[in-house]
């Protein structure tokens, strides 16, 4: 059982007191030396400051842009779902069978290869020809 008796020593060491007179070890300058920027009150440099020199964020070249509302498409292609056995084919099944990752919103089925046989697929985005193919064989699109 844990409890404060059988903690380790790095567990329970106490708080540094500072300014608190000669006699605890932190009094006078408190630790922070003599003089200087770091041993006024408030003093300090803002974060990512580097004594005067070039900080690194406006050194290093900096090109494009992040969008951050873009969203992740998965890309797959008829020969792809040609290659599955099943007859209904949905975003779960895809997922399952590993054809595209979970942090991957939206699902486009593209018109590369051919499909041999009749199936019904629900996904986000169709483009024209992949539509023309699988209707063509009696199979239909569901967009969601």
């Amino acid at each position: 059982m844990l409890n404060l008796s059988n903690l380790g020593k790095h567990n329970n060491k106490r708080k540094k007191r500072v300014g608190r007179g000669s006699g605890s070890g932190h009094g006078q300058t408190s630790g922070k030396g003599n003089k200087g920027q770091n041993a006024r009150a408030g003093g300090g440099v803002r974060p990512g400051f580097e004594g005067g020199q070039m900080p690194y964020i406006r050194r290093v070249p900096k090109r494009g842009f992040n969008n951050p509302l873009r969203e992740e498409i998965a890309i797959l292609n008829l020969e792809v779902i040609s290659k599955m056995e099943e007859n209904e084919i949905n975003i779960d099944i895809l997922k399952q069978k590993g054809l595209i990752k979970n942090k991957e919103e939206k699902i486009k089925i593209l018109g590369q290869g051919e499909i041999g046989r009749k199936i019904n697929l629900t996904c986000n985005l169709i483009s024209k020809n992949a539509r023309k193919k699988i209707e063509g064989l009696g199979g239909t699109v569901r967009i969601i």
